[in-house]
């Protein structure tokens, strides 16, 4: 797989450097200024999520595509909380291998993911931790998402579709329900526990986090 991924992107015309553990892979990347990172879940260890979740501890941001021939959402969850920007499952077509890295490698240089922070909400994306007042708070992966990404965008209305869009993954079939369920979820969590009421619901257009409420 190696080999053929390597005579393939240099075919593209991407100059590329191949390693076969995770301990190499852990050292490439710190001693090398890449573009872009092809990273495969299973190598030897330690792992690919392993690899990328120390990468980011570090402060490495180059943009990461995983590759694992696991397809089960759980380690799809796994992989992108680990900061991988996308994965891709095995088998694929070499096509949809480039598209993607085009995609990753078109981004401007990544840095350190900043904190967000909506009055006394605070939401640390590397550290995985979210706090109130304070106060930290435990939440599920799909609710430290959705909370994620209603903090990216405070005081706007985001519809169900574009939550669906943008915290589930693109092979979510279900009904845009789910975003109501997540959303009470969270406001028993982040809201009643401190007596805020932010976590708002615009009739006919979705959800809001109210950054004055």
């Amino acid at each position: 797989m190696a080999a053929m991924l390597v005579r393939s992107l240099t075919h593209e015309q991407y100059a590329v450097d191949a390693v076969g553990t995770g301990e190499d892979a852990l050292w490439s990347v710190r001693e090398n200024d890449y573009d872009g990172v092809v990273l495969d879940a299973m190598i030897p260890p330690p792992d690919g999520f392993e690899v990328c979740r120390r990468l980011r501890a570090a402060g490495h941001w180059v943009p990461v595509l995983m590759l694992t021939a696991r397809d089960g959402v759980p380690d799809r969850v796994r992989g992108l909380d680990a900061g991988a920007d996308d994965y891709l499952t095995k088998p694929f077509a070499l096509a949809e291998l480039f598209a993607r890295v085009r995609a990753l490698t078109r981004r401007d240089p990544l840095e350190r993911p900043v904190a967000l922070r909506v009055g006394d909400l605070e939401l640390d994306p590397v550290a995985h931790v979210v706090r109130r007042g304070g106060a930290e708070i435990a939440l599920s992966p799909k609710e430290f998402a959705l909370l994620q990404e209603l903090m990216r965008r405070p005081g706007e209305a985001l519809s169900r579709s574009y939550l669906i869009d943008h915290v589930w993954d693109f092979a979510y079939d279900g009904g845009s329900n789910v975003v109501d369920v997540y959303v009470r979820y969270l406001r028993k969590k982040v809201d009643r526990p401190f007596g805020r009421d932010t976590l708002r619901t615009v009739r006919g257009a979705g959800y809001r986090l109210d950054p004055d409420a």
